[in-house]
């Protein structure tokens, strides 16, 4: 958890949200993740999730469903995830690697043995929606003694006690879900996100990060005043997947660029979350 903590104050400290981008691994295959992800890094990004490609996800929406069907047709497993990471981590020790993945795959790939490779490996810790604090148990034990962050998710329509809980399990950050609903490029962010914002700052000392829906500069600028980062996720698999090989590297390198330049020229007045580490 150490290399989140400083992403979000390496962010803090520059006035602005960090920016987080998503690739699902193996799309549109498992090469171009790599390079991919290194022009994200160019392009400014801080915080990088390797979506883990599953056959019946609950929370993401065509575009993502989309891509990981692809991927698991091309034999993407957990293991080609771990060593997507390992190849990622040999050219960057700072940059927080994060699994997005639902637990199916990481209950049947056995916790520990999960636990450890990802450590191994210089993954930073796990976003697994579809788990609530009342059933993490087995999974946090893996992962705390390794140091791996446990990141949940809080919606707008989660009850205030509801996230208090959410808030003291958490470990690295709490993920803010935008909007009621699942996950894709929208025109505008939604009017909720200001009330969940604050609601979740109440309730924890935590980084708030902010996804779903997520997909233009212009979105970045808006909510960047109010949250510690911003997930970029179907937006960034739409470009891997409809921009060219030869063509792909510049085009996610400037988009990720225009997305932090967003949060620097927005983030003059970004306030500093409470807490900030985990």
């Amino acid at each position: 958890m150490v290399r989140i903590a400083a992403a979000f104050e390496r962010a803090r400290s520059q006035g602005r949200a960090a920016i987080a981008l998503y690739f699902t691994v193996g799309y549109p295959d498992v090469a171009a993740t790599v390079t991919g992800v290194r022009a994200a890094l160019r392009g400014g990004a801080d915080i990088i999730e390797l979506g883990v490609p599953f056959s019946d996800p609950l929370a993401d929406g065509a575009t993502i469903q989309r891509s990981s069907t692809a991927a698991l047709r091309e034999g993407v497993t957990l293991d080609t995830c771990l060593e997507t990471a390992a190849l990622i981590r040999r050219e960057d020790d700072q940059t927080p690697i994060l699994f997005m993945g639902y637990y199916n795959p990481f209950y049947q790939y056995g916790i520990d043995r999960l636990a450890e490779k990802a450590a191994e490996v210089g993954v930073d810790g796990l976003i697994v929606p579809d788990l609530p604090p009342e059933e993490a148990g087995a999974l946090d034990a893996g992962l705390a003694p390794r140091g791996l962050a446990l990141i949940y998710l809080v919606a707008p329509t989660s009850p205030d006690d509801r996230v208090r809980i959410i808030g003291e399990s958490a470990r690295g950050f709490v993920y803010c879900v935008s909007l009621t609903g699942i996950t894709g490029e929208r025109d505008e962010v939604s009017a909720d996100v200001p009330g969940l914002t604050a609601r979740v700052r109440a309730r924890t000392a935590l980084p708030l990060a902010l996804g779903f829906g997520i997909s233009r500069p212009e979105h970045v600028a808006a909510v960047s005043p109010i949250v510690d980062a911003v997930v970029i996720g179907s937006a960034m698999v739409n470009l891997m997947g409809d921009t060219g090989d030869e063509h792909r590297e510049a085009a996610v390198e400037s988009y990720v660029r225009s997305l932090t330049e967003a949060g620097r020229l927005a983030g003059a007045g970004h306030a500093p979350s409470a807490g900030g580490s985990a």
